[in-house]
C-alpha cells in the first residue's frame, strides 16, 4: 500500500518534470544541481581519492604554442634541472591543455617528473595551480609549459610539500569548462580574458 502511493507520487512529480513550463524547467536545474553537488561530486571524490575530483583550466600557463614542446624546450630553462626534450617522450598532456579545459584528476600518488599536478600554492595564487612537475624528491617543483607565460618557476612552485598537493592530472575534456568560464571571465584583465 505504502509503495503503490509512493510509485503514484513519483510519477506524478516525473510528469510534472517533463511539462513545458517555467515550474517545471526551474525545479529540474535544482535537481541537477542537488544531484552534482550532493550525489556525483561526493562519489568521485571516494573513488578518486581527491577532494577536488575535476578542474576546470582558467589560465594559459599550461597552453602549448604552434610547436608545442620544441618551442617549450627553446628557452633552455630545462636544462637546469637536467631535462630535454628527449625526456618528454612518456610525459602525459603532450599537446598541453588550454583554458576552458576540463581536467579529471586521481589522488597524488607516485609523482614523478612529467606528471601534472594540482596544488595550493599558500598564498601565491588565489586557485589551485596546475602545472608540470620539472623536480621531484621529498619536495616538488613546477613549471607550466606556455614559455609565453611562464620564463621560470614561480617562488610558490618551489619546494612543494606533500600536504599541499591536491592531486594529479590524468586526462582532459577540452572546451567543456567554458559553460562555466563565461559568467566570470569578462571579470578578468583584458591580457587574461578569452581562448588561450
Amino acid at each position: 500500500m505504502v509503495l503503490n502511493k509512493f510509485k503514484d507520487k513519483f510519477w506524478k512529480f516525473w510528469k510534472f518534470l517533463n511539462e513545458d513550463t517555467w515550474q517545471a524547467l526551474l525545479v529540474s536545474l535544482v535537481l541537477a544541481f542537488l544531484i552534482i553537488k550532493l550525489v556525483l561530486f561526493p562519489l568521485l571524490s571516494f573513488f578518486t581519492g581527491t577532494g577536488l575530483p575535476l578542474v576546470i583550466v582558467e589560465s594559459c600557463s599550461m597552453h602549448h604554442p604552434e610547436k608545442g614542446f620544441d618551442k617549450t624546450f627553446e628557452s633552455g630553462f630545462y636544462e637546469n634541472y637536467n631535462l630535454s626534450l628527449a625526456n618528454t617522450s612518456n610525459w602525459i598532456f603532450k599537446n598541453g591543455f588550454g583554458k576552458g579545459d576540463i581536467i579529471f584528476v586521481v589522488g597524488p600518488k607516485n609523482i614523478k617528473v612529467g606528471d601534472v599536478l594540482i596544488f595550493d600554492s599558500r598564498g601565491g595564487a588565489p586557485h589551485p595551480i596546475i602545472h608540470r612537475v620539472i623536480y621531484a624528491n621529498e619536495t616538488y617543483f613546477t613549471k607550466g609549459d606556455n614559455p609565453e607565460t611562464n620564463n621560470g618557476v614561480a617562488p610558490f612552485e618551489k619546494n612543494i610539500q606533500q600536504n599541499q598537493l591536491l592531486g594529479k592530472a590524468v586526462f582532459k575534456i577540452p572546451y567543456l569548462g567554458w559553460i562555466k568560464l563565461l559568467f566570470f571571465d569578462w571579470t578578468n584583465p583584458p591580457s587574461r580574458r578569452g581562448f588561450c
